[in-house]
């Protein structure tokens, strides 16, 4: 146990997280399975197997959070791995609905509030929140990095240019949430560049997942491998990087 690295990957009982999750038991490592609902967690470290551990986490509720933290510390003593990948795109994309005519439903002149509010509390203070909870014990590994799994419709600089296809999808909610995550990469990139803990953003590119009701065009395997090709760089690789595979940097 004390060679072996300890990952916690939020968000992980589905989707990519779960795939993330897979992927970094097969490199070696302990892989702590964080999910909101813990019977959930506990199937999903029961598909993945030896080396995966359920962890209950909402990243929405700083109760749990910490009782997440105090548990990795009790148990493991330190966090090699940070993988922030718990995410939701909207609270009201109703089946049938294409991607396409929900944005139309966010533009910033008929947006929800609620909705801005619910998504960015998963998406950008969640992420914060367990940030601040588990940098005590990535500063307690030799080894720590923490990547954070964004979206390429984030960049403001390719939004920016009216020939990219996905711009007139840009809006307040689950857009300008990553922007906001991105933001966050850079500022704790920055912060811990002394101390050799890297921080980096990866985008999994139009995934198929429950995030945009399997709409996506690449599949959990594909979705999953950038955050883990940035994982297993640890403390040798770059930071305030943000990627897509195989390495390709996107604008901010």
């Amino acid at each position: 146990m004390p060679d072996m690295q300890i990952a916690l990957v939020t968000g992980a009982n589905q989707g990519i997280g779960l795939q993330i999750a897979k992927d970094l038991v097969g490199h070696g490592f302990t892989v702590l399975v964080g999910s909101r609902d813990l019977g959930r967690g506990e199937a999903a470290a029961q598909e993945i197997g030896q080396g995966a551990v359920a962890v209950q986490l909402d990243v929405t509720d700083h109760a749990s959070i910490a009782a997440a933290a105090a548990r990795i510390q009790a148990e493991f003593g330190r966090l090699d791995l940070l993988i922030q990948n718990a995410a939701i795109s909207n609270t009201g994309l109703r089946a049938g609905m294409t991607i396409e005519e929900f944005s139309k439903s966010t533009r910033p002149s008929v947006v929800s509030f609620d909705l801005v509010r619910a998504v960015w509390e998963t998406n950008v203070f969640g992420v914060l929140a367990v940030y601040q909870a588990m940098l005590p014990l990535l500063r307690a590994s030799p080894v720590s990095r923490i990547v954070n799994v964004s979206s390429g419709v984030g960049s403001l600089t390719t939004n920016s240019d009216k020939a990219f296809h996905y711009r007139p999808m840009f809006g307040p909610v689950y857009p300008a949430s990553k922007t906001a995550l991105n933001g966050l990469t850079l500022a704790m990139a920055i912060e811990l560049e002394d101390e050799g803990i890297r921080v980096s953003a990866v985008s999994p590119g139009y995934t198929r997942t429950a995030l945009n009701a399997y709409q996506g065009t690449e599949t959990l395997e594909e979705g999953a491998r950038e955050a883990v090709r940035v994982a297993l760089m640890g403390r040798d690789g770059p930071t305030g990087t943000f990627t897509r595979w195989e390495g390709e940097t996107i604008p901010w």
